[in-house]
C-alpha cells in the first residue's frame, strides 16, 4: 500500500488547528517539524512549544482526495495555510527503515556500538548490540557519543556505576561491557525501562543492571554517576547526585549545550571539582570528581 503526505505549512499558533482538521478529514497520523531552521533545543517541563513556522504533515491512504481537502482549508482558514505540497510516500517495513543509516561506530580505542543485523568490524572488541527503538540513545547523538567516549577513557573494572536516565540503556551496558561490577539504570519514561531490559539481556550484562524508575532508586553510593539528560534537571539533582557519589568518585554529565556548561558547573561546585569538559557541535559533557 502506498501513501501520500500532506505538508502545509503554516504559523505555530495555527499549528494545532490544521492538525485537528486534519485528524478529521481522515490522517493516519499527523507530525509537526520545524520549517525554517529554528531548532528549539531545551523546552520547560510539561510545555510543547512549536516553531515560529512550523510544518504540519498529514500521512493519508494512497486514495484520498487531498486537492479538494486543500480547498476545504483554504476556504475554512484562509490565514493558516500559507503553502502546501502533496508527495507520495511508498510503503516499506518502518522499524527497520531507519537501520540503513545505522552502522557501527566506535568510541574511543575499545568500544563500539553495532547493529544486531551487522557483524561487528573488530570481533575482539567491547562490542555492544543495539538497534534503534522507541528509547534515546544509539551514540548518533553528539552528548551520548560524548559519554560513551568517556567510559571508553575513563571506567576501571569493578566500579559501581549509576546511569540516570536511561533511555535504551546504551550508556549502562557499555560500562557493564567494559567491566563494571555493577550498574543501576534509571528512568521516568517505563519504554525506556523495557528497552533497558531487552537490550542489557541482548548483550548479556542483565545480571549485573538494575533497572527501576527514580523512586525506586537504590540509596548507595556508586563510584560514577553519569547522566545525559538536560540542563534544567541535571541543576535540580545536583544535591541529590551528590549524595550519590562517593568521596573521589566521578560525576558525568551531558545532554547540555555549550553555553549552559557554566551555570551547571557551578551548581555542582559546593561538592565536585568540575575539572574536564568536552564540546561537539555545541553540546557538551561536563566531568568532575567529589570532594
Amino acid at each position: 500500500m502506498a501513501w501520500q503526505q500532506l505538508l502545509i505549512h503554516s504559523r505555530a499558533d495555527q499549528a494545532e488547528t490544521i492538525a485537528d482538521a486534519l485528524q478529521s478529514a481522515g490522517a493516519v497520523s499527523v507530525t509537526f517539524s520545524d520549517d525554517a531552521d529554528s531548532p528549539i533545543f531545551e523546552p520547560e517541563l510539561g510545555t510543547t512549544p512549536l516553531w515560529p513556522t512550523t510544518q504540519v504533515t498529514g500521512l493519508f491512504a494512497e486514495d484520498c482526495d487531498l486537492r479538494a481537502l486543500i480547498e476545504h482549508l483554504q476556504q475554512a482558514l484562509p490565514q493558516a495555510v500559507r503553502s502546501w505540497d502533496i508527495q507520495p510516500l511508498a510503503e516499506q517495513i518502518w522499524e527497520r527503515a531507519w537501520l540503513q543509516y545505522f552502522h557501527p561506530m566506535a568510541f574511543g580505542d575499545r568500544l563500539w556500538i553495532c547493529p544486531s543485523d551487522q557483524t561487528p568490524p573488530q570481533p575482539h572488541a567491547v562490542n555492544v548490540i543495539l538497534d534503534p527503538g522507541l528509547a534515546f540513545g544509539t551514540g548518533t547523538h553528539p552528548t551520548t557519543a560524548l559519554c560513551l567516549e568517556w567510559l571508553d577513557r575513563n571506567l576501571h573494572a569493578g566500579v559501581d556505576l549509576l546511569d540516570y536516565g536511561c533511555g535504551s540503556g546504551i550508556l549502562g551496558i557499555a560500562a557493564a561491557r567494559l567491566g563494571a561490577r555493577t550498574v543501576q539504570a534509571v528512568d521516568i519514561d517505563p519504554q525506556a525501562l523495557l528497552a533497558t531490559k531487552e537490550n542489557a539481556n541482548k548483550n548479556k550484562v542483565l545480571d549485573r543492571i538494575r533497572i527501576t524508575s527514580p523512586e525506586n532508586l537504590q540509596q548507595m553510593q556508586y563510584d560514577i554517576v553519569m547522566a545525559n539528560i538536560l540542563a534544567g534537571p541535571l541543576q535540580t539533582l545536583a544535591a541529590t547526585f551528590a549524595d550519590l557519589v562517593r568521596p573521589g568518585g566521578r560525576i558525568v554529565l551531558s545532554g547540555i549545550l555549550e553555553d549552559q556548561v557554566p551555570g551547571l558547573a557551578a551548581s555542582y561546585e559546593p561538592w565536585f571539582i568540575m575539572d574536564t569538559r568536552t564540546v561537539r557541535d555545541n553540546w557538551a559533557c561536563v566531568a568532575g570528581t567529589r570532594k
